[in-house]
């Protein structure tokens, strides 16, 4: 076998060889004399299989398992050479040639290892953090919103203002016919927050505990239910209770509720644990707000810029790939046919692309190395606690939304999202102020 290993870069290397007839056959023979101890075939004792019928039983699968052991020796041949431990390997191995001759095959075979990825100096890029400035006026605003929100509904008698919750029976008709889903008892609607058909709400303003009222609107032509979109309809409804919400006074009592699980700071008040409790959360969230919008991307630049790496291919041409396949999804299907049609045209896509790619390759391996520099890790429950949150926040069913991201492949990529924004919060915090 005549072979030949390249390191092309410290990321990248190429093994071409020429693998001859005669190797394919000596380990085809090999293969099929030792399938012939164990092989059961009808009309032989298992274990006693002749070779020749091992070969016609199994045919073309020994040939392509001849073929792969050859493949295998090339690469573990060319890593040996230039002393690469299989442990350095990131990707599968891409065959970036594999044609048959009358003499054997002919293969180019590419290796991407993963970059040695030096970050020491990493620190001069993290700029100094001023912690925001919160006033005692914000403290009690948020203070009074939490109280307004917990605060209790109380009864009035009056007539029905915006803001106000109703308590209400409604039945709706369209062409003179009650529809599905269109009926309710006691139901609870603040008006003004838009929860019905536009028009709804405001025609219950001016309405007092006992009216009664025929509402008339007009479903939207973009209405979920194709049966009522654009349709006129009229809503019977009764009025059964007003109510607005009532005042709630800041106790002792009640600042312990509002704390939550968090207990009184010693030698203070559960009114001043709760203020101090308060102005750390709107602290974090004008940094959090601060890092996301403005830091974390510009420290995330430098990094790319500082830290210059030779980085794998097989990674480089996936980033490719993906970012062309995002771009697809928004081009015409006549767009997508003249890039299938030119190599050409498809190459330039590449190249479009090729420049962000090799930055988001780059950052990738930053964060990785960053990461086990600064002990930050991200466990399977963090992933599944992140989905499960967002899953409810967006009213889906948490374990429906996990089993799609595990079909798609994409909780590793979810992972690396949530470990480079704790890392880079872990590393900004560190220089606050």
């Amino acid at each position: 076998m005549e072979f030949r290993a390249t390191q092309i870069d410290t990321a990248n290397v190429s093994i071409s060889a020429n693998i001859a007839s005669d190797d394919i056959q000596k380990n085809l023979n090999k293969i099929a004399k030792q399938l012939s101890k164990t092989a059961d075939i009808p009309g032989f004792r298992k274990g006693k299989v002749p070779v020749p019928a091992i070969k016609k039983h199994y045919g073309s699968r020994l040939v392509e398992d001849a073929e792969a052991e050859a493949l295998r020796e090339v690469l573990n041949l060319g890593l040996d050479e230039l002393k690469i431990d299989n442990s350095s390997i990131i990707t599968e191995p891409l065959f970036s040639k594999f044609e048959k001759n009358d003499n054997g095959i002919e293969v180019v075979v590419e290796v991407s290892l993963r970059p040695t990825v030096n970050v020491d100096d990493y620190q001069s890029l993290v700029p100094d953090i001023e912690k925001p400035e919160v006033s005692d006026e914000d403290v009690d605003n948020r203070i009074n919103d939490m109280l307004q929100s917990s605060a209790p509904f109380v009864e009035v008698d009056r007539a029905v203002e915006s803001g106000d919750t109703i308590t209400l029976d409604f039945e709706g008709f369209v062409d003179s016919e009650a529809f599905e889903g269109g009926k309710a008892e006691n139901y609870s609607l603040q008006i003004g927050s838009g929860s019905f058909i536009p028009g709804f709400e405001d025609q219950l303003i001016g309405l007092k505990k006992g009216d009664e009222k025929d509402v008339e609107v007009t479903f939207p032509e973009e209405y979920q239910s194709e049966k009522l979109a654009g349709k006129p309809a009229t809503f019977k409804c009764k009025v059964h209770k007003v109510e607005i919400k009532g005042e709630a006074e800041l106790t002792e009592e009640k600042a312990e509720e509002l704390l939550r699980s968090t207990e009184v700071a010693e030698g203070s008040t559960a009114i001043d644990t709760l203020k101090a409790e308060t102005k750390k959360e709107l602290e974090n969230e004008a940094l959090s707000g601060k890092y996301n919008d403005e830091i974390k991307p510009a420290l995330r630049e430098a990094l790319a810029e500082k830290f210059i790496f030779d980085i794998p291919n097989a990674v480089l041409e996936k980033e490719i790939e993906q970012r062309v396949n995002n771009e697809a999804r928004d081009m015409s299907e006549e767009e997508i046919k003249a890039v299938q049609e030119s190599e050409e045209k498809l190459e330039e896509l590449k190249a479009k692309h090729k420049p962000e790619a090799e930055k988001s390759v780059r950052t990738t391996f930053i964060i990785d190395a960053l990461a086990v520099k600064e002990g930050v890790t991200v466990t399977d429950d963090e992933v599944q606690q992140v989905i499960f949150y967002e899953a409810l926040m967006s009213g889906q069913n948490p374990d429906e939304s996990i089993k799609r991201y595990e079909e798609a492949g994409v909780l590793p990529l979810i992972k690396m999202s949530i470990l480079e924004d704790k890392l880079l919060t872990k590393i900004l915090d560190d220089k606050l102020k």
